[in-house]
């Protein structure tokens, strides 16, 4: 991973990649991205600039041997832990970071931008609650007890940190206060609230937030030969976050804004008949396209209350502008709080595998008696 393979976010490049060129590399940071941001790239990104033996004034260089071997996630100075559950085949004291190395390289050469679902479809953990256990922390004082292989940096990334046991964090504190010499610890979190005040202070916060429309789009166009439009589309509905974008684009099923016009005209006009017929619609549908007509949602409601107060600010344009214009003729404040609480909520459900039709036909009565 390189800084060129994210786009946008140049003031936070140019902060680390100064803080390397003067030597001023704190040794602890935690890299603070809301789920969806590229925090997890960024702080990758990171790593290998540290470690590049020929590296540029705004990238690291990919082609000398400790980037190859970045690339690859195999360097000897790369050490890695995430959230991870037993599985059929690992159990017991062996569940922790070292014993899925395999499948997270595949994770982070397949799906950098992914998530944590990502994550345990991955490794074969759907079904199980992960966490960082305390044996981990173990690991962590083992592997950085010794000196460097070949890099000028050995480097410590923890992937989401806020799944640490409080023993496991307490584990640590010492060894991330006080590290072995030219040791760098990466802690890439969505959750700053969840993480201990001690873990917290001592670590310096880079915050990373998600790509705009605009970048997210070039991406979709530049790494996966999107069209132009249909990124545009993609990169809005996603909301700045790559892996749902990419979801979408083999999602044959996605037309939410056709979905989601049709569906608030029925709720408007309160045509029941029509709502259950696209309850049975929305039953077909496989989940991901269920979810993104919800995500969607959610965001013409943002800009419906936006298109009121300021619409310099609107994102929409084409017909999707031109319907969100009527649509905030009908909606305020609380009609839209109301809705999103309810959307929230049939998320919710739908994640826990309730019956999507009883599930759309309940929110679409709720919004048909909030809405008019």
């Amino acid at each position: 991973m390189r800084f060129a393979n994210i786009k946008g976010l140049e003031d936070v490049k140019e902060r680390l990649i100064n803080a390397v060129n003067h030597g001023q590399i704190a040794h602890a940071q935690l890299f603070l991205g809301k789920a969806g941001s590229p925090n997890l790239p960024m702080a990758l990104a990171y790593a290998a600039y540290l470690n590049c033996t020929n590296r540029t004034e705004t990238d690291s260089c990919g082609e000398c041997p400790s980037c190859s071997k970045n690339t690859k996630f195999i360097h000897p100075d790369m050490h890695f832990v995430m959230p991870v559950s037993a599985t059929k085949n690992v159990t017991g004291k062996d569940v922790v970071s070292t014993s899925f190395l395999k499948e997270w390289r595949t994770f982070l050469t397949e799906s950098p931008f992914g998530n944590l679902d990502s994550w345990t479809g991955q490794f074969g953990g759907e079904d199980k609650q992960v966490n960082i256990s305390k044996e981990e922390s173990r690991q962590i004082v083992k592997n950085l007890s010794l000196k460097a292989f070949e890099g000028a940096y050995k480097v410590m990334t923890i992937w989401l940190p806020e799944y640490m046991h409080p023993s496991a964090a307490n584990g640590i504190l010492k060894i991330l206060e006080e590290p072995p010499e030219q040791t760098v610890f990466l802690l890439v979190s969505n959750d700053a609230e969840r993480l201990l005040t001690t873990i917290l202070s001592r670590t310096q916060i880079v915050t990373i937030p998600k790509l705009t429309d605009e970048n997210l789009a070039a991406m979709l166009i530049e790494q996966h030969h999107v069209e132009s439009q249909k990124a545009a589309e993609l990169a809005h509905l996603a909301d700045g976050d790559l892996n749902q974008a990419i979801k979408l684009i083999s999602n044959i099923e996605d037309n939410s804004h056709l979905l989601f016009t049709e569906w608030m005209r029925d709720c408007f006009k309160k045509d029941y008949t029509q709502l259950v017929n696209r309850s049975d619609q929305f039953h077909g549908m496989n989940k991901v396209a269920q979810k993104s007509l919800f995500l969607y949602a959610l965001n013409m409601l943002r800009e419906s209350l936006v298109y009121q107060t300021a619409p310099q600010l609107k994102r929409v344009n084409g017909a999707i502008d031109s319907f969100i214009e009527n649509f905030s003729k009908v909606m305020d404040g609380d009609k839209v709080s109301r809705i999103s609480l309810l959307i929230n909520e049939a998320h919710y459900h739908l994640e826990r595998n309730a019956s999507p039709k009883m599930v759309f036909l309940d929110l679409s009565l709720h919004i048909a008696r909030i809405i008019k």
